[in-house]
């Protein structure tokens, strides 16, 4: 596996165990949490404990997410990348979702979709994944918007935890 890709502004690389006050940054934002079901985090430990699973994901699946820093900076900006969802959802178990999360203040400035195209062209060319998933909340037209940037198509509508969810998916046009 690599532990990291270059982009035009950003590198994309595995979770280090100093990206904590970053994460803590990112998940304490009650703005980020919005559409994602979760509760911002209150305690910089909840961030040490999401990049140790991480890293064993690395370990056990052979990817994860990964974090994203812009190279002109070495800022942590967020994370994005691949991950192997065992759960079932939507009906699909066992399938690979795209997906992405950036600090607030690095919204809307395209590095989502500059990352996932990245994250797509690894997963069919390198790791050659037969297809790529997403779901996102139905009212989150910013993630709808970066999932169909992306080349994802929507295919229905579902509901997960009471809320209605949207899901994307893309064939890797190489298999």
């Amino acid at each position: 596996m690599k532990t990291s890709i270059e982009t035009e502004r950003l590198l994309l690389r595995e979770f280090l165990t100093t990206d904590d006050e970053g994460m803590f940054e990112l998940d304490s934002n009650p703005n980020v949490h919005r559409y994602v079901g979760n509760k911002p985090v209150t305690h910089i430990d909840e961030s040490r404990a999401y990049i140790k699973n991480v890293l064993q994901q690395y370990k056990d699946n052979g990817t994860g997410r990964w974090a994203v820093v812009l190279k002109e900076t070495n800022t942590f900006i967020g994370w994005s990348g691949i991950k192997f969802i065992t759960d079932m959802i939507n009906n699909h178990q066992n399938f690979y979702e795209i997906g992405y999360r950036f600090i607030e203040e690095y919204w809307g400035k395209g590095y989502a979709t500059e990352a996932g195209k990245a994250f797509i062209d690894y997963a069919f060319n390198e790791m050659k994944v037969d297809a790529i998933y997403a779901y996102a909340d139905a009212g989150n037209s910013g993630s709808r918007s970066i999932l169909e940037k992306l080349g994802l198509q929507y295919t229905n509508s579902f509901m997960l935890d009471g809320d209605e969810e949207v899901w994307y998916e893309l064939k890797n046009p190489n298999l």
